[in-house]
């Protein structure tokens, strides 16, 4: 799956305009709700706790334009609550974005 990281700053750039600080605090919030919805998604112990942290997820991700992470997140919700792959392959590209 190819990541597309220009939507993720192109994303960031429309709503801060040339505000450094306000993209800074963008990225940090992304980052934050994401690794907090990873969290809770590896920390699920239903169908119902799993399916909202990753729709939860899926809206951050489509919020931002980061495709890869968005569809990873609707695998989620369609797929077994869980799925260890799912769960590496979502934390991978997490890692991938805060990277660039």
């Amino acid at each position: 799956m190819s990541a597309d990281y220009g939507s993720f700053a192109t994303a960031i750039k429309e709503a801060a305009g040339d505000d450094i600080v306000l993209m800074s605090e963008l990225r940090i919030a992304f980052f934050d709700s994401a690794d907090r919805q990873l969290d809770l998604l590896s920390r699920s112990r239903c169908d119902a706790n799993w399916q909202y942290s990753a729709w939860r997820l899926q809206s951050l991700a489509a919020s931002f334009g980061v495709e890869d992470i968005k569809n990873l997140a609707h695998a989620a919700v369609v797929g077994a609550p869980g799925d260890p792959v799912v769960l590496r392959e979502l934390g991978a590209a997490i890692e991938k974005i805060r990277d660039c």
